[in-house]
């Protein structure tokens, strides 16, 4: 499983990069796509709609099962990364260059509160 020290992390297997334009890219974790196997749809929010933390905002649907996809930090979703909801077998290709949607935080520094890499990790081995 990789767990790139740079991201932040949810306990619902989302990872979180923080862009030099001060918004936050999201995507689905390595430890997410290896669980639902290989991914054939993705229903991503729309721009300009905004989610609190921990709101159900998309869902990632594989052979295997549909999981619901929630908003690490309160914010509004600026871009969609359609390319990915064309071809969603990115995510399995590589997790963590599939962003699925950037957010504008309400506030930026709630992105420091979420895991690290290390506690991540911990916490997905626990999940299995």
């Amino acid at each position: 499983m990789k767990t790139p020290e740079q991201l932040r992390y949810t306990e619902s297997h989302e990872w979180v990069r923080k862009d030099a334009d001060g918004t936050l890219a999201i995507g689905i974790t390595d430890h997410a796509q290896e669980v639902l196997g290989d991914i054939v749809f993705l229903d991503l929010p729309k721009a300009g709609k905004r989610y609190a933390a921990g709101e159900n905002c998309a869902v990632v649907e594989s052979v295997k099962a549909a999981s619901d996809i929630y908003m690490p930090v309160a914010g509004e979703v600026v871009a969609v990364n359609q390319e990915l909801a064309d071809t969603p077998e990115q995510v399995n290709a590589d997790a963590y260059a599939a962003w699925l949607f950037r957010v504008k935080p309400d506030n930026p520094a709630d992105a420091d509160k979420l895991l690290g890499a290390a506690a991540y990790a911990a916490h997905a081995g626990k999940a299995g």
